[in-house]
């Protein structure tokens, strides 16, 4: 039985400018009846234009498995940290902080 676990078992490499990892402040998702997209840009205050810097295509299958696996992640480190403050206003979301928008005093 553990050789059966070993043999189904995928060895995944994590290269070097991978493992760097690319900051993101923003997602963008949208999907179509087959797949999918996630768009990770990166905002910059008083900057008006942003890049998409990482784009991830997904099965819907795959789609609801990182949905159930960032769900048990957020519990476990709520768990650990305390709650993650929503930042989401009631109508819906808006850009983080108003980057690139309007400022104001606070």
């Amino acid at each position: 039985m553990e050789e059966k676990a070993k043999k189904n078992q995928i060895n995944i490499e994590l290269k070097e400018d991978v493992a760097q990892g690319t900051y993101s402040n923003l997602a963008i998702i949208t999907h179509s009846s087959s797949e999918f997209v996630l768009d990770f840009v990166r905002v910059m205050p008083g900057v008006p234009k942003a890049e998409v810097k990482s784009r991830v295509i997904l099965t819907p299958e795959h789609a609801k498995r990182l949905l159930h696996a960032l769900t048990d992640n957020i519990e476990k480190y709520e768990k650990m940290h305390g709650p993650v403050k929503n930042i989401e206003p009631a109508g819906g979301p808006a850009m983080p902080m108003n980057f690139g928008g309007p400022t104001g005093q606070a």
